[in-house]
């Protein structure tokens, strides 16, 4: 049987070793300061799916006024296949449906074809729009 729960900060360490095995970190970015800021920020949290102990997956969704954000969903690789994504998905969109959000949006790697398949699949659209960033560190 699986539950849905938030994030503590004892979850730390295993929910940053899933989005390693996962494929979701960069050298770039530091993924524990990306737990960290999402479980101690007033409008985010990290989403865990688990099965006993054993974590699943997650879903880190926040908004930030005016949109709903949804990122490092990661499925272990034992669990791939089994409706764990979706179920983490659809909690994210209930997450932001609580808060009034009016719209979720995710950022997908150009070429990772098989997640904007699964994305797809949940009737998330492409979106007409270029993301532009800098690092401000």
């Amino acid at each position: 049987m699986t539950h849905l729960l938030e994030a503590t900060t004892a979850d730390r360490s295993a929910v940053v070793a899933l989005w390693q095995e996962a494929g979701l970190t960069r050298p770039w970015n530091d993924a524990g300061a990306d737990f960290d800021r999402a479980v101690t920020g007033v409008a985010s949290t990290i989403l865990l799916l688990r099965a006993r102990e054993a974590l699943l997956g997650t879903a880190m969704v926040g908004e930030d006024g005016h949109r709903g954000w949804v990122y490092y969903v990661a499925v272990a690789e034992a669990a791939r296949g089994q409706g764990h994504g979706r179920t983490l998905m659809a909690a994210a969109e209930s997450w932001l449906r609580a808060r009034g959000c009016p719209k979720l949006q995710l950022m997908v790697r150009e070429g990772n074809d098989a997640a904007i398949g699964f994305y797809r699949a949940l009737g998330l659209e492409v979106q007409p729009v270029v993301t532009l960033g800098r690092f401000l560190h």
